[in-house]
């Protein structure tokens, strides 16, 4: 298979902050550190954890400890293919070195979309918020709202996106550490007005499995799709002042905080509180728990701290979708016109990547009830393919890199290759088990039909540029 194009690559481009770059410079060290969390801390923690508890009941703790384990794989090896080419396209730009054009893009426009998905889903969660503070007003009104005002600072320039990210991070990650202090005290006892629950909430009520195996299905589910936007730490590195030490030292630091945030959170929760109360589901599992425990107006602080994580989230999917829309026009492989940089910023990217958020103002007009959970329905399986990518494009350019260039490699794998092989199997297995669930099954219909769309459009315009270049 021929991997030429007719169209530049970005690989073979300074990265964005370099004097030929069109993007600027803007993002620091703090930035990205705090980017790397805010992308990733949202809805999915924050909101669709619930229905994971809902449904894995204690062993929801198992559910997020395996995938947080096959993430911080994942992590490990973009960040080794990020720190020796770094790029505004991250793995799109990797997949197209390692497989060919037409890898880069199919995963390119999978992550764009799943980040278009995401920003809705951030905005409705964070309207669902405001209709309960202010009854009567509209979903779509707050909706309009957020899209507005994050659409329009991604339209500024980029040191504004990251000075915004790492304050809304900064107040989320410290809220979470809060709970987990207060969680932590309440388990052993020591919280005045707690008493310490011992074992009961995770060996009762049905046991650590209630629901069996395939409730443990549903809840990995639910933490796959709570770990994705993770990856926008790589794109944003491209537009730092030293992206190669940048990107290491981010995805160094990020991966353990993520796994003490995700997997102590829900250890907290469901050792607390019992897994099947409504609660959990309806006001949330961390307010949920705040509740429980007696914390005066504990539940309204926590609506404010989700708020703003999930209003964080919004901002960086935006973010990182303009920025992948653009990697994917300067290679040749999206629309020429969203390829137009003003004032250092894609800004028409930014446009073309807030135009499902706004598209959601509608949808949540007229289905303001069932739209949350269908959205999150659509991403599951798209996450695990573009993991996917990744993984294969680390085995292929590794070797590559050993034998041309092993000075690159600031950063490594572990135990290459056998975890690299470790994980691809992991999301083969899930992707299965996802295909054998029957409430699962249309996440894996749906990404089947996107995955083959965009791999036959992009396998179809790689061909077409090796025809002309070979005429």
């Amino acid at each position: 298979m021929s991997h030429t194009t007719a169209a530049p690559r970005e690989q073979d481009a300074p990265p964005a902050g370099d004097a030929g770059s069109p993007l600027g410079n803007g993002l620091k060290q703090r930035h990205l550190s705090m980017i790397a969390l805010g992308g990733v801390i949202g809805a999915g923690l924050f909101v669709g954890s619930g229905a994971g508890i809902a449904a894995a009941g204690p062993s929801i703790v198992l559910a997020y400890a395996a995938s947080g384990l096959l993430v911080m794989f994942v992590m490990r090896m973009l960040g080794e293919m990020s720190a020796a080419n770094p790029a505004s396209g991250s793995f799109s730009v990797h997949a197209d070195r390692a497989i060919g054009p037409w890898a880069g893009f199919t995963a390119g426009w999978m992550f764009w979309t799943l980040l278009c998905v995401g920003v809705a889903i951030e905005a409705i969660g964070a309207a669902h918020i405001m209709t309960g503070w202010f009854p009567g007003t509209p979903s779509w009104m707050w909706v309009l709202l957020f899209m507005a005002l994050f659409c329009g600072s991604n339209l500024a320039a980029v040191s504004n996106f990251g000075e915004f990210e790492f304050w809304f991070a900064a107040l989320k990650i410290g809220a979470i550490g809060l709970f987990l202090g207060l969680g932590v005290l309440a388990v052993m006892g020591v919280l005045p007005g707690a008493d310490s629950p011992g074992s009961a909430n995770l060996l009762h009520d049905g046991g650590f499995l209630p629901n069996g195996v395939d409730g443990l299905l549903v809840g990995l589910l639910a933490s796959v799709v709570a770990y994705g936007g993770l990856e926008t730490v790589t794109i944003a590195a491209a537009e730092s002042d030293n992206p190669v030490k940048g990107v290491a030292k981010a995805v160094k630091t990020t991966m353990w905080r993520i796994a003490i945030v995700y997997v102590g959170s829900m250890l907290v929760i469901v050792t607390l509180l019992p897994w099947n109360d409504p609660a959990v589901t309806a006001d949330g599992p961390y307010a949920a728990t705040l509740d429980h425990l007696g914390i005066p107006h504990a539940g309204q602080v926590m609506n404010v701290v989700i708020l703003i994580a999930l209003l964080s989230a919004m901002n960086a999917n935006i973010y990182g979708s303009s920025r992948m829309a653009y990697s994917l026009v300067a290679r040749g492989q999206g629309p020429k016109a969203l390829g137009k940089v003003t004032g250092r910023v894609p800004r028409r990217a930014v446009l073309a990547s807030c135009g499902f958020g706004f598209v959601t103002v509608l949808l949540s007009y007229w289905y303001p009830d069932t739209l949350f959970a269908w959205l999150l329905n659509m991403v599951g399986g798209v996450i695990l393919v573009v993991w996917g990518f990744i993984a294969v494009s680390q085995f292929v350019l590794r070797r590559r890199m050993e034998r041309e260039a092993p000075e690159k490699l600031a950063v490594k794998m572990w135990g290459f290759p056998y975890l690299t092989w470790v994980a691809i199997a992991g999301l083969a297995g899930v992707l299965v088990l996802m295909a054998m669930g029957e409430d699962t099954r249309v996440q894996v219909v749906f990404t089947g039909g996107l995955t083959l769309a965009l791999a036959a459009t992009g396998y179809a315009m790689q061909r077409r540029a090796a025809a002309r270049e070979a005429a």
